[in-house]
């Protein structure tokens, strides 16, 4: 589940739960909103914690050590 996923079940799980005054025979709308918030929180938790695993959108990092090549100039090539 992507952040974007999680914040739009978050924001329809809210609607659900608080802005929604309906009845329906068999079906407590406020629970399902609840449940789609609380969902929502912990697919957003989740994708934050393993965001800096996977690289976000500049793609896997390596966390090694520098890459350097040192090159040796020897003193007799230059021309000063």
């Amino acid at each position: 589940m992507g952040i974007s996923l999680s914040i739009l079940l978050i924001a329809a799980g809210a609607v659900l739960a608080w802005a929604v005054d309906a009845e329906v025979s068999g079906l407590d709308i406020t629970l399902v909103g609840v449940i789609l918030l609380i969902v929502g929180i912990i697919g957003l938790v989740t994708s934050l914690i393993f965001w800096s695993s996977w690289g976000g959108f500049g793609g896997a990092r390596d966390s090694g050590g520098q890459n350097t090549t040192i090159v040796e100039r020897d003193s007799r090539d230059s021309n000063a």
